[in-house]
């Protein structure tokens, strides 16, 4: 069994900048995942919103000079299809991955999340040429243009408000004649001119020629179908977190994202976690930075403090 002082499950930008600090407070330190570079941030094609790049950076290029530094600093990173379970034994969190154990006295989680998709043609073709799971992260390049947003929750609503200071027109597209979101973010979306809803509708194919141009939609009472010309689509209906492993291991929230202090730690000593796989408010890639950077820090203390 290989002994860490550290042990980083998940290589998106939170665990690799936990890794950083930790590999930089010279504490021997291992990152687990099953394909590096990863995380949504390495998926996304181009980010403007990560201070430092004023012309904007590809997601690839930022995650790959993150994986770069962290690893000139001697962080160690191995490789498996996944990490099947954490064992707590005495003082010392026991990683199984596969056919190898780890063993470490601090445990950082930064598994992350993924967005709920649509399942439907043209979906994954179009992700980052029009199709976005993230208002915050793209609405940007969408000014002046008409977009959608698909779903009727708070983060659809939240969405189509942002976009409707950027975007000439927003549709929100919804399966129902009734939202889920509350109601004062009903009322706002109803009060803003640029925002329409479109009810009782899904979408069926998300259709274009290198970007999208057009959603081909469904009336679900009156089981007719049409097109509607968007520069962009929004799909807004649901998150989940990557936390299967942590069930039964630390506290979860009612969606299972994990309940951290204002340190990233855990309802275990020991056991911090980091990123979109915690419980908060805000989740971009500066959050997930800080958040790598408070857990490695807290785990150093942690270390320190064992006798």
């Amino acid at each position: 069994m290989d002994d860490y002082h550290v042990i980083i499950i998940g290589g998106g930008a939170a665990g690799l900048t936990a890794g950083l600090y930790a590999s930089r407070a010279h504490l021997k330190t291992v990152l687990l995942e099953s394909m590096i570079p990863s995380g949504q941030a390495y998926m996304t094609e181009m980010i403007e919103n990560y201070p430092g790049f004023p012309d904007g950076i590809a997601g690839r290029e930022l995650i790959e000079r993150f994986t770069r530094q962290a690893t000139r600093f001697g962080l160690e990173i191995q490789q498996f299809t996944a990490v099947d379970r954490v064992e707590i034994a005495g003082e010392k969190k026991i990683v199984h991955a596969g056919e190898k154990r780890f063993s470490a006295s601090a445990i950082i989680i930064a598994t992350g999340a993924r967005w709920n998709s649509l399942g439907i043609p043209g979906e994954e073709e179009f992700i980052g040429k029009g199709i976005s799971y993230c208002a915050t992260c793209d609405g940007a390049f969408f000014k002046d243009q008409e977009v959608a947003v698909i779903g009727g929750g708070d983060t659809a609503l939240e969405d189509a408000l942002y976009l409707s200071r950027l975007a000439r027109k927003v549709y929100v597209i919804h399966r129902r004649d009734q939202l889920r979101a509350q109601k004062i973010l009903q009322r706002k979306a109803s009060e803003a001119p640029q925002i329409e809803f479109v009810w009782n509708t899904v979408v069926k194919e998300i259709r274009g020629e290198g970007v999208v141009t057009t959603l081909l939609l469904e009336d679900l009472k009156q089981a007719a179908q049409r097109e509607l010309a968007v520069s962009g689509a929004f799909i807004a209906v649901g998150q989940r977190p990557n936390t299967d492993l942590c069930r039964g291991l630390v506290e979860l929230d009612e969606k299972g994202y994990i309940i951290t202090d204002q340190d990233c730690g855990t309802s275990v000593a020991g056991i911090f976690a980091a990123g979109d796989c915690r419980k908060k408010g805000l989740r971009q890639i500066t959050t997930a930075v800080g958040d790598g950077a408070l857990a490695a820090a807290a785990a150093e203390r942690y270390i320190e403090r064992k006798p």
